[in-house]
């Protein structure tokens, strides 16, 4: 049945006052005639600021959904936007309690039917299944977009023990983004007063991170996988090859069985219907059939989806900019873990599809990949279709230890995630390994299809690292990133090693290099097996995101600099937002990012990493600037981080705040 478009009301702030007395700004998209026909309504919950930082991509759904009869209540967390209080952290059980108490206000409301659905992308895909796993009662369903199940392996902070450049890239973001003033066309006289406050009083997160170097009860609080069974909230996981975040719907569909839909694209960290590279999706239909069947019990047959559904990449090249990606969707009914693909290692360094023979003599080659290893490895956390994502890997394989198969003679097609295993021995208490699947092309390009990293101390896990024992031989198992790939007649499969993986990955204190048994070395990639072709249908507007007034064009620049002279490496990024008005608000706002990451490819104590982010908001006769700086060094015993806060009121400083310099002890990592 094709039901008429309805008009709608937005209120552009209203205010929701929670029992401790914090009064949280909500921006809310009303289906006209609500009071007298109730509605269901999705929640979605963040501190990125509805007013600015989040608006476009608002305005391009909770239209849509109310013109389908959905209310959206899009909410800025404590301390965020014009909300008043202060954020304490990433997911705190502050945060998701506050989650629940809106949910209740949201059905208690008089246009509320009594049903709410919550989502998200990223932070607000990551609280939306936690705080379904608290079980709220009038929550019924969520789509969660690039987000997590394992808030330790797959975050931004660490993986797999390993330390990510991306942890104090994100601390410095968010350092700059809570910085930022309240509008005072929305909160009046007192913008000035909440401003300072915020200033005076937000934390700098990345201190609190580099307290749990491990898996401890940090980060197992907000982490579904600890208890999939006890998960009952019906799901929607969307990502993107292209993003950090590729392993969440494998990995909720395996955890969650039928209480769980995965959908995964080509795409980096954008929601769906207006994410690169194409082909996308229609997000809008998909979310509106998903609230409809689950909000207002309308039978339509959506929990019937095939499981997974995914996008399989079809030989691609890197490219300065991937607008579309070859591919072709497939669809599996039931999600089960798929049969391995295997290879081995023949004695001349050769690829060879079987097992590695069991009590081969050792053969062993010794590999220490020069510190600066990585550099085109692009950045974890994705947001343009540019040089953020992987480039030729011919780069990086020059410092890393490769194998590779005779020309394939067939197509092979694979979904899942590739596990590498091997023998070595290593002369210090921990070293890091990386390992990446590369499709050669005839012409030589490598493209990397998946990748995984190792810090050795975990090798038997995350919760207790244990150093290695030096000299011993000892075997390892790196289960690497899901991919979704065919590799083309004519190409070679290639498995790259290395010891380095900079600057997404920051070195252990000492360098020893590792000495790998390459007889023990097998390869493991997951069969596609039996499958659909199918059809993801496209959005029905190519341009979904609104215009506003350019007043400023941005800019993105990334350099690597080899200093042949000192012996010295930089990688160099240039984030400019441009400046832009709001049509409807009158504001503008601009985001600078400069950010610099160092190491010398011989000496790991070089590593450094600064990150300087700039903000301006502004509207006639109204200017405020914000200039927030984060910086890490190590020594062998510690990591040493430090930041600073600078705010401006048209051209007069008004504000300082320099965060003390914190050592903190490096726990074998």
């Amino acid at each position: 049945m094709i039901m008429a478009e309805r008009s709608f009301t937005t209120i552009e702030n209203h205010w929701i006052t929670l029992k401790d007395g914090t009064r949280l700004a909500a921006r809310i998209w009303m289906p006209d005639g609500a009071e007298s026909d109730p509605v269901p309504a999705v929640f979605e919950f963040l501190p990125y600021r509805k007013r600015d930082g989040t608006s476009p991509r608002d305005e391009s759904t909770y239209p849509v959904f109310a013109a389908a009869g959905i209310a959206g209540v899009r909410v800025d967390i404590r301390g965020s936007g014009e909300s008043s209080g202060i954020n304490d952290g990433e997911y705190t059980k502050l945060e998701l309690a506050n989650a629940c108490e809106l949910i209740a206000w949201i059905a208690e409301q008089p246009w509320s039917n009594g049903s709410v659905g919550m989502m998200g992308i990223s932070w607000g895909g990551f609280n939306c299944l936690q705080v379904a796993a608290l079980k709220p009662t009038a929550l019924k369903a969520v789509i969660s977009i690039a987000s997590t199940v394992d808030r330790y392996n797959d975050d931004i902070h660490y993986k797999n023990g390993s330390h990510l450049s991306a942890q104090l890239s994100w601390a410095a973001t968010m350092l700059a983004y809570q910085s930022r003033s309240p509008d005072p066309a929305i909160v009046g006289d007192d913008w000035r007063d909440m401003w300072l406050e915020r200033l005076e009083q937000e934390p700098f997160f990345m201190e609190e991170w580099l307290q749990h170097q491990r898996r401890d009860e940090f980060w197992r609080h907000g982490s579904i996988c600890e208890d999939f069974e006890s998960f009952d909230i019906p799901a929607i996981v969307i990502a993107g090859w292209a993003d950090g975040y590729r392993n969440t719907p494998l990995l909720a569909v395996e955890g969650l069985g039928e209480k769980a839909k995965a959908l995964i694209g080509p795409w980096v960290h954008k929601y769906p219907h207006f994410a690169w590279p194409k082909p996308r999706a229609d997000f809008h239909g998909e979310a509106i059939a998903w609230w409809n069947r689950w909000l207002r019990g309308e039978r339509n047959g959506v929990e019937t989806m095939p499981s997974v559904r995914a996008y399989i990449l079809d030989s691609i090249k890197p490219a300065t900019r991937r607008d579309f990606d070859p591919g072709f969707w497939i669809a599996k009914r039931r999600w089960q873990p798929p049969d391995l693909h295997c290879f081995y290692v023949e004695q001349f360094g050769g690829l060879m599809e079987g097992m590695p023979i069991p009590h081969a003599p050792e053969h062993p080659v010794y590999l220490r990949s020069p510190l600066d290893t990585g550099t085109a490895s692009g950045e974890w956390f994705t947001l343009k279709p540019d040089a953020e994502l992987a480039i030729d890997q011919r780069l990086d394989d020059a410092g890393s230890l490769t194998f590779q198969t005779a020309l394939l003679a067939e197509d092979h097609d694979y979904l899942g995630r590739p596990v590498v295993t091997l023998a070595l021995r290593c002369d210090a208490e921990t070293a890091n390994l990386c390992a990446r699947l590369v499709d050669i092309h005839p012409d030589g390009t490598a493209t990397r299809v998946s990748f995984g990293v190792l810090n050795l101390a975990h090798r038997n896990g995350n919760a207790a690292p244990a150093p290695m024992s030096k000299g011993e031989r000892t075997t390892v198992s790196l289960t690497l990133d899901a991919c979704g790939y065919r590799f083309r007649k004519g190409h070679r499969i290639r498995l790259s090693l290395s010891t380095a993986y900079w600057p997404m990955v920051l070195p252990p204190p000492e360098d020893p290099g590792l000495t790998i048994d390459i007889a023990s070395v097998g390869l493991g990639l997951p069969l596609l097996g039996t499958h659909e072709l199918i059809d993801v249908k496209q959005p029905d507007d190519p341009d979904p995101l609104p215009k506003y007034i350019e007043h400023a064009p941005g800019s993105t620049k990334r350099h690597v600099v080899r200093d042949l002279s000192a012996g010295l490496t930089r990688y160099e990024i240039h984030e400019d937002t441009g400046l832009f008005e709001h049509p409807g608000t009158g504001l503008s706002t601009r985001q600078l990012r400069e950010e610099t990451w160092s190491i010398a490819p011989d000496d790991p104590l070089s590593m450094s990493g600064i990150s300087t982010w700039t903000c301006d908001m502004q509207r006639s006769g109204w200017f405020v600037r914000t200039v927030a700086t984060s910086s890490i060094f190590c020594t062998a015993k510690d990591w040493i981080i430090s930041a600073s806060v600078i705010a401006y009121e048209g051209e007069t400083e008004i504000f300082r705040k320099m965060f003390e310099e914190k050592r903190i002890a490096r726990d074998l990592m």
